[in-house]
């Protein structure tokens, strides 16, 4: 598709979130959910194979219909994020356990180190970031340049920067995560994507081996911030419910080399990952080929 006709085109669902009933906007990207599981063969079958791989236990039918709730409720997340573009969304009171998350967060700060804030395409990680930033914890988030400049440069990065949040992109990412943490300042990543071999370490995710980034991991070994695994699910009633189990902690030898401390600091950041997951596997990003080596 055109650049310019793409913008134009996410410019008018914008536009349409202005005015447009809540309850029909939903109804809207419901149906248009369903209709492009059935329209983007390849994503549909990317997302068939993965869950089948990772829940082998389940039938062809039950995988077919997470498959179409993925896709589904990656739809409902755009109609929430163009709400919070239009500022129609109050963020804090669509979060049920917000307090209770604060009152962590709080206790974990009084040590006055950085933060990594690492999680996934699950839920709705954009609200996520928002919630963060506008409870005081403003944070350099890593994310890939968006393919489409004029939706990246007039959308997403001013959206992404509301609250106070600084959007880089994953070029640099390195350079300025260092900056951040000698600056006692938090940092925003995720890091369920696939990697490669030059910039990530073997892994398994469910059980299945892949390629995951070992930015967070390194950057917890050289400069000791607190890495904090935190997730948001949607809840039935449309609400959100933050997953936060607190630091990401794993004892080991001090003698191992560095690289085998990556490894198994990386793993144990993917196993969280996947505990999340199973808790709303339907909202998860399975169209992605997370798995590919």
């Amino acid at each position: 598709m055109d650049k310019q006709i793409e913008y134009r085109l996410v410019l008018f669902f914008v536009w349409l979130a202005k005015f447009l009933p809540k309850s029909w906007l939903y109804k809207l990207f419901h149906a248009l959910g369903i209709f492009f599981f059935w329209i983007l063969k390849k994503r549909r079958e990317v997302a068939i194979k993965n869950l089948t791989n990772a829940y082998p236990e389940y039938d062809k039918q039950k995988i077919k219909e997470l498959a179409k709730s993925n896709f589904t409720a990656t739809a409902r997340t755009v109609a929430d994020i163009l709400l919070l573009i239009n500022e129609r969304f109050d963020i804090n009171e669509s979060i049920q356990n917000a307090k209770e998350v604060l009152d962590k967060l709080a206790k974990l700060d009084k040590e006055n180190r950085s933060i990594i804030f690492t999680t996934a395409h699950f839920g709705n990680w954009e609200l996520l970031a928002h919630f963060v930033a506008l409870n005081g914890y403003p944070m350099t988030v890593i994310g890939r340049r968006g393919t489409n400049r004029l939706i990246e440069y007039n959308l997403t990065t001013p959206f992404r920067e509301r609250y106070g949040n600084k959007n880089v992109f994953k070029q640099k990412a390195m350079m300025h995560m260092v900056k951040a943490l000698r600056n006692k300042e938090n940092i925003g990543i995720l890091i369920d994507q696939k990697a490669n071999a030059v910039n990530g370490t073997m892994s398994t995710f469910f059980g299945l081996p892949c390629y995951t980034t070992i930015s967070v991991a390194k950057m917890k070994l050289r400069y000791n911030p607190l890495v904090l695994p935190i997730f948001i699910l949607r809840e039935p009633d449309g609400k959100y419910r933050i997953v936060f189990e607190g630091e990401a902690n794993l004892e080991f030898d001090d003698s191992l080399p560095e690289e085998k401390k990556v490894s198994l600091l990386t793993q144990h950041y993917n196993d969280i990952f996947e505990r999340a997951v199973r808790q709303a596997p339907e909202q998860w990003f399975w169209m992605h080929n997370r798995w590919k080596i």
